[in-house]
C-alpha cells in the first residue's frame, strides 16, 4: 500500500510551462481555433511542458488535490493560460501573486485545512524550495520542467518519509 500526499502544489513558470509569463509573452492570450494552439497578443505560440496535462489528469483521477502557487506579477495572464490550457478543471487551489511562497502556502493551508506534511511542492527555484521546506512541506526542485519521472521521484520520496513504523515489515528472528 502506497502513501500518497493529499495535495500537490506546482509553481507555474519553468515548472508547468517553459517561460516566465510576465516577461516572455504579451497578454492577452487566446486560442487559435484553426491550429488548436494558445497564442499571445502577437500570435506567438505559448507552449507548456508536454507531460503536464497527463500529470494533472492522473493526479486528479488518483484523488490527489492540486494547487498552484506562483510569484508572478502577471496574475491575469497566468490565470488566463490556466483557463485556455483547460487545466482549471484539475486545480482546487490557486495562489498567484507576487510575494513569498510561504504566504501562498499559509493561505492554501488555511483554506484547505490540509496539513503541510500532507503536501508536496514542485518548483524550479531553490529559494522557494528552501522557504516552503521550512513549513514542513516536502519540496522538490524541478530542473527541466515537470514530467512523470520528476513526479514519481517526488511521490517515492513522500512515501519514504511518511511510511509509519507499523507499515514497515519487521524482521523475523
Amino acid at each position: 500500500m502506497s502513501v500518497l500526499p493529499t495535495l500537490i502544489v506546482f509553481d507555474l513558470d519553468y515548472t508547468l510551462w517553459p517561460f516566465w509569463v510576465d516577461t516572455h509573452f504579451t497578454p492577452p492570450f487566446s486560442k487559435n481555433q484553426k491550429l488548436e494552439k494558445i497564442v499571445d497578443y502577437y500570435k506567438k505560440d505559448v507552449p507548456y511542458y508536454k507531460s503536464v496535462p497527463e500529470i494533472l489528469k492522473k493526479l486528479k483521477e488518483d484523488g490527489i488535490q492540486i494547487g498552484v502557487a506562483s510569484r508572478t506579477s502577471e496574475i491575469d495572464g497566468a490565470n488566463q493560460l490556466l483557463n485556455l490550457f483547460d487545466w482549471n478543471k484539475y486545480i482546487s487551489y490557486k495562489e498567484i501573486y507576487p510575494g513569498s511562497k510561504i504566504t501562498h502556502f499559509q493561505r492554501i493551508q488555511n483554506i484547505s485545512k490540509i496539513k503541510f506534511k500532507e503536501m508536496i511542492f514542485f518548483d524550479d527555484e531553490y529559494r522557494n524550495i528552501r522557504d516552503v521546506q521550512e513549513l514542513g512541506v516536502l519540496s522538490i526542485l524541478v530542473k527541466n520542467g515537470m514530467n512523470f519521472e520528476v513526479l514519481k521521484s517526488g511521490l517515492r520520496q513522500f512515501e519514504s518519509e511518511h511510511r509509519s513504523l507499523s507499515d514497515v515489515k519487521k524482521p523475523e528472528f
